[in-house]
């Protein structure tokens, strides 16, 4: 089974389907914590949320809850464009209140201040719960998925809505910690790094991935709820940990926090990445092995 972050009608549903297999029961689950506790549980093979929005930036709950209880580990990516549908019970009655996720509210902004200027906007847990919740009449219209039409009963009033038009969503299918994913040569490799509060302390994270020439594709802080002005730091970054230079970055990043959790290293789901070159890596590894072995310098 394939848990995903639900109900049924979301883009991460969209996403869950690319990632299951033909034998694979996909599960619905109502937040993103329950539904990688199903997998930290052995309930689920693996689980697939949201976790970056081209737009809105980093999906907070997926943050939060993949630094907090077991580790999981990413295998693969998927980036899917964003394109909204805004959907109403059959009938004339007018639009006076517009629910949905609020990424995706974020994304419509302009749309809505032009199209339903007089509708009050509420958010969500997800896009398709606002899709269930106009079919129940608790609000007037959703900003949905578009796949959200062939699970209830609602009508278009609008499709293909979109503020930005090239805006996509990155998900992430994740397992428990296991054998990694073979690199590919265009891999990307996520972190979270939990450091002490002192002057200089993020330069010191930037300047071990500079020194390596590792690509920077993603740095979000998030508080750590411990105490005000104390902050995790969740870093994507080109290539594979099996790979010397990003390996080598790693440990360096390990030196300079409180506590590193590595998130996974996976297959980019788009093409672009800067391909690490290792062979000045694996030539130094050797020089020390060789030192250290007594057969000179």
């Amino acid at each position: 089974m394939l848990a995903y972050f639900g109900p049924s009608g979301t883009f991460t549903e969209q996403a869950a389907r690319g990632f299951a297999t033909p034998q694979q029961e996909l599960v619905p689950f109502d937040t993103v914590p329950a539904a990688l506790a199903a997998t930290r549980r052995g309930e689920t093979e693996a689980a697939c949320v949201p976790v970056e929005n081209s737009v809105e930036g980093a999906v907070p709950a997926t943050m939060d809850a993949l630094t907090e209880g077991e580790p999981l580990v990413a295998v693969a990516e998927a980036v899917l464009p964003v394109r909204f549908s805004v959907l109403k019970r059959p009938g004339d009655e007018p639009v006076r209140t517009v629910a949905s996720h609020p990424h995706a509210l974020g994304q419509v902004r302009r749309w809505l201040a032009e199209h339903l200027p007089d509708a009050e906007v509420v958010a969500t847990t997800s896009t398709a719960a606002a899709a269930r919740a106009v079919l129940h009449g608790q609000f007037d219209a959703a900003v949905s998925a578009p796949v959200a039409v062939r699970h209830y009963p609602l009508e278009v009033l609008a499709a293909d809505v979109a503020d930005v038009r090239d805006a996509k969503t990155r998900f992430l299918l994740l397992r428990e910690p296991g054998p990694l994913p073979e690199p590919t040569g265009r891999d990307r490799t996520s972190v979270v790094c939990t450091v002490a509060d002192r002057p200089g302390v993020l330069a010191d994270l930037l300047s071990e991935l500079a020194l390596r020439a590792v690509n920077l594709t993603r740095i979000e802080s998030r508080p750590t709820k411990d105490r005000l002005g104390e902050y995790r730091f969740s870093i994507d970054m080109d290539g594979h940990v099996a790979e010397p230079r990003v390996g080598d970055a790693l440990a360096g990043l390990h030196r300079h926090c409180q506590h590193l959790r590595f998130l996974g290293s996976y297959p980019r789901a788009e093409p672009g990445g800067t391909p690490a070159g290792n062979d000045e890596f694996v030539s130094a590894a050797a020089w020390v092995a060789a030192v250290r072995e007594g057969r000179g310098a």
